[in-house]
């Protein structure tokens, strides 16, 4: 992916896509993906998917990253609770620095935009 878009998995992106009715070219989409007006569309659209399914932000962006059917998988497992109030329990190292990461900026941009 390219610095400043969202990353996110062509079969995913294939399936926002479909089910929000974002024009791409299938048959292209990586190319497709990597168009900055259909990447920030599809990923905060996905992304919203997210926030829907767990209700809160941490689980969320922790499903982002790692995938949902990872995530649900520690939920059942107890390694993190459903309400994202233990997100630092995330097994996988790459997903906990990314969630603290988002989380950390998201706490910047919101002391800068009130």
């Amino acid at each position: 992916m390219l610095f400043g878009l969202m990353q996110i998995m062509e079969e995913t992106a294939d399936d926002i896509a479909t089910r929000y009715g974002i024009d791409i070219d299938k048959e292209n989409i990586k190319e497709s993906v990597t168009n900055v007006q259909n990447n920030i569309n599809i990923g905060t659209k996905y992304l919203s998917t997210l926030l829907d399914k767990y209700g809160n932000k941490e689980v969320a962006v922790a499903a982002y990253n790692a995938g949902i059917g990872t995530v649900d998988n520690w939920i059942a497992k107890n390694i993190i609770k459903a309400d994202g109030s233990d997100i630092e329990n995330i097994p996988y190292k790459e997903t906990n620095n990314y969630v603290r990461k988002i989380l950390r900026n998201y706490k910047i941009y919101q002391s800068i935009y009130k």
